[in-house]
């Protein structure tokens, strides 16, 4: 075949596409597992920093295997579930989008105990909607499991200086000792108060705001 010819230029180019396509499809594969360790790393990290231990990837899982030394996964009544299901394992998100499927009722949610020095707090993990796409951290009650003993925070593209500074010390901070029950007992969670929460106020944090 003539190398100067239209034909062969678009068989060249062609034959490079299916190569090139091959060898990410290779390298994609090759890399999976590596992708898939660090991705467990990160979370052991997060979950971590919701108590308030800080981790380097290269400690993260023998941290987190000596502090948790228990994980329970929970279905919507809050009922301990027996079946041979990894609670670190599963997926909040796809748990959370059964309610737009008709299968709420078979939602699963998991639960990690830190214990240190027989002291025991309750992580739980939480996600939602931020301005440009998700956010999701891990809450870390005291043992009346109703205490916020810290919380950790992460994004996926929420603007630096506004909504990307939840991921900051300073923002999770506030969330220490604050309650998640009123005085009755009922749920009322901790609310992010646009314009500032009163120093009082046991169920609201500052919001994240420009200016």
């Amino acid at each position: 075949m003539n190398k100067d010819s239209s034909g062969y230029t678009l068989t060249f180019a062609s034959v490079m596409v299916v190569v090139v396509a091959v060898l990410l499809s290779l390298a994609a594969i090759g890399l999976g597992p590596y992708q898939a360790q660090n991705v467990k790393l990160e979370k052991m990290q997060n979950i971590l920093a919701s108590i308030g231990v800080k981790s380097q990837a290269i400690e993260a899982e023998k941290i987190f295997s000596e502090y948790i030394k228990e994980q329970v996964v929970l279905n919507k009544k809050g009922e301990r579930v027996t079946d041979d299901i990894s609670a670190f394992d599963i997926d909040l998100k796809k748990e959370l989008d059964k309610t737009k499927t008709g299968k709420a009722d078979e939602q699963l949610f998991p639960l990690f105990v830190f214990n240190k020095d027989g002291n025991l707090y309750y992580i739980i993990p939480v996600r939602g909607k931020g301005l440009w796409g998700p956010i999701w951290g891990y809450v870390a009650l005291e043992g009346d499991m109703n205490t916020v003993h810290g919380a950790s925070f992460g994004h996926k593209g929420e603007t630096p200086g506004l909504g990307a500074e939840i991921n900051t010390e300073e923002f999770q901070k506030q969330f220490v000792g604050k309650k998640i029950f009123d005085e009755s007992g009922n749920f009322v969670s901790v609310k992010v108060v646009k314009g500032g929460a009163a120093p009082e106020d046991l169920h609201g944090v500052d919001a994240i705001s420009g200016g």
